[in-house]
């Protein structure tokens, strides 16, 4: 089994719900256990800012799958979502992003991991802190790297 991090988001529909169900259904993944969920997050949009804030979220897994069928396992669950990638950094049901897994790199054309954005993002690093805040980056421990950026906008949700 491998420590995989995955980031949740979503501003359309009801994304906190949306943010749930997908939790849920990242515990129903075969040869996986969910162990942390972090707290829900209200964050601004990134990118492009003319749209809704955005509901996020981190939760750390143990995994057989490997990070290839991780990833087409995530795709999955976003589809069910009614995901529809029509712009980058746009407004969406549902986002998931494998940020890290125990002991893996990977930088091809469908993948890399570690998330090479990790670091700029204060919707993931609030809530990656919540589950692993000691977890070794490349730039830095997760509570090293929320520490250099701007969080302003980003509230806990209870």
């Amino acid at each position: 089994m491998t420590r995989a991090f995955i980031a949740l988001g979503s501003n359309l529909g009801d994304p906190r719900q949306q943010v749930l169900d997908a939790m849920d259904a990242l515990q129903r993944l075969p040869d996986s256990r969910v162990l942390q969920r972090s707290r829900l997050y209200r964050t601004p949009p990134w990118g492009v800012l003319d749209q809704p804030d955005f509901i996020n979220a981190v939760v750390a897994i143990d995994t057989g799958l490997s990070p290839h069928a991780l990833l087409d396992a995530l795709h999955a669950i976003e589809q069910q979502a009614g995901r529809v990638r029509l712009e980058r950094n746009g407004p969406r049901t549902l986002d998931l992003d494998l940020l890290y897994m125990d002991g893996v790199r990977i930088n091809d054309a469908q993948l890399t991991v570690p998330h090479p954005r990790i670091a700029e993002r204060a919707f993931v690093l609030l809530p990656l802190a919540d589950v692993a805040p000691e977890l070794q980056l490349p730039a830095g421990t997760v509570a090293e790297l929320l520490a250099r950026i701007d969080i302003h906008g980003c509230v806990a949700l209870a």
